[in-house]
């Protein structure tokens, strides 16, 4: 990874995952690779999962706990003529936000921790409420037949790509016709790209 890209603000790359609905998982099982997506949500410095306590994912788990989680927040396409003039496609690029957390997976068993995880996770995905606490008894025998997990860091990196590498020219050329394009996704990116280039993070 490029340092220019590399974010090291632990605010910021636990924004980064605040705010992401999923990720995805990688976990390995026999050198068989297995990926897949999943909703999560971040306690600390500890990342929860929740699941059923049988499948190909729990089994990979209980064979190799090691795992890498990853999540991306895409921002705008980048066309090759928004940075050149000069007809080749090799300008063309996306900008983006990732985080990739390597570490290991530890299964939950205290109650209460379950309870917290579950509560915490309706919290970030349903922030209206309209519905019972999760310590309310109702949800004991559920919960009692749900898997949570818990991926323990021992890596975290954050990349955000957003043109901090570009000379100049090819940055303010991208500036002004994101401006012209001027969607929602082009607006968010333009607040981005000039925060990270006037900040070092």
């Amino acid at each position: 990874m490029k340092e220019i890209f590399e974010i090291k603000d632990k605010d910021i790359i636990y924004s980064l995952l605040d705010d992401a609905e999923y990720g995805t998982l990688a976990i390995c099982k026999e050198n068989i690779p297995y990926s897949l997506p999943v909703n999560f949500i971040r306690i600390d410095n500890l990342i929860y999962f929740h699941g059923s306590k049988k499948g190909r994912k729990i089994e990979t788990i209980k064979a190799n706990p090691k795992a890498s989680f990853s999540v991306t927040k895409e921002l705008s396409l980048i066309q090759s003529y928004f940075s050149s003039n000069d007809n080749l496609a090799c300008p063309a690029t996306q900008f983006f936000k990732s985080v990739i957390i390597d570490g290991q997976i530890e299964f939950v068993e205290k109650y209460d921790e379950k309870v917290l995880a579950l509560q915490k996770l309706m919290e970030k995905l349903q922030p209206e409420g309209g519905y019972r606490a999760l310590n309310d008894e109702v949800y004991k025998k559920i919960i009692n037949a749900t898997t949570i997990y818990k991926l323990i860091p021992n890596q975290i990196k954050a990349k955000f790509k957003l043109g901090q590498n570009l000379n100049k020219e090819r940055f303010e050329m991208i500036v002004e016709n994101l401006e012209k394009r001027g969607d929602e996704l082009d607006k968010d990116t333009l607040s981005l790209m000039k925060y990270f280039r006037n900040n070092s993070i």
